[in-house]
This record gives structure tokens, C-alpha cells and sequence, in this order.
């Protein structure tokens, strides 16, 4: 079963956009409704203030931003670790997806978003 559900994230048309003018709460619930699964936003080892769009948190943070910060895609069959990897290459921002219990372990940058969101790796 496992098998046949990766499969399906890949052609999955299902694609989960980050606009750089949305808040951080917005985008958070956004993606909690796709995926079933939490996204955090950290400011240094904090957690980023809510009210905050991706374009503000972006300007505080100080960390280089190698790339135009525009809309983010994300689909169910990319790697935790890299979707992470995505915020903090596009925006300059650390983010964590974490389960649906608000758990994280480091395993999980190893599973797919989609894994994550069905509990397999648990």
C-alpha cells in the first residue's frame, strides 16, 4: 500500500503555493487544510510572530537569500527535508513540518510530506 501511495503523491496534481505577501498564520493553516500536517515558522530559534508575511520575516532574518522570493510550490511527494531546505533557499527563512500531533523527529526529513501525512514512519 505504501508503495501505490507514493506513487499517487507523484502524479498527485495537488500543489500546495506559498506567496511571499501571505501571513505566516495563513500559510500555516493553508497548509495544515492540504496536508494535515503543521508548518512552523522560526525567526532565529524562536517562533515567528503569526501577523508576519513570508516577505517581513524574510527582511528580519539574516540569513542570505539566494533567489527572487516568489511563489513557492510544494506537492505530498517531496522530502520533508527538502521543502524545509526550499523556505530557507527562497525566502532566507527556517521552517519545520511537523506531524499532526505538532511532533518532530529528525527521521521525518526523510519521508515524503505525503508519508508524513497518511502517519507512515511514525
Amino acid at each position: 500500500m505504501g508503495l501505490l501511495n507514493n506513487i499517487k503523491d507523484n502524479f498527485s496534481k495537488a500543489e500546495f503555493s506559498v506567496a511571499p505577501n501571505k501571513k505566516l498564520k495563513t500559510i500555516s493553516a493553508d497548509f495544515k487544510k492540504a496536508f494535515g500536517l503543521n508548518l512552523v515558522f522560526y525567526k532565529g530559534t524562536k517562533i515567528a510572530d503569526g501577523d508576519l508575511t513570508l516577505n517581513q520575516l524574510n527582511q528580519k532574518t539574516t540569513k542570505d537569500v539566494k533567489t527572487k522570493a516568489d511563489d513557492l510550490k510544494i506537492k505530498a511527494s517531496m522530502k520533508i527535508g527538502d521543502a524545509e531546505k526550499l523556505f530557507s533557499d527562497q525566502f532566507g527563512v527556517t521552517v519545520q513540518i511537523k506531524d499532526a500531533e505538532g511532533g518532530n523527529k529528525k527521521e521525518y526529513d526523510k519521508l515524503t510530506i505525503g508519508q508524513l501525512s497518511r502517519g507512515e514512519g511514525k
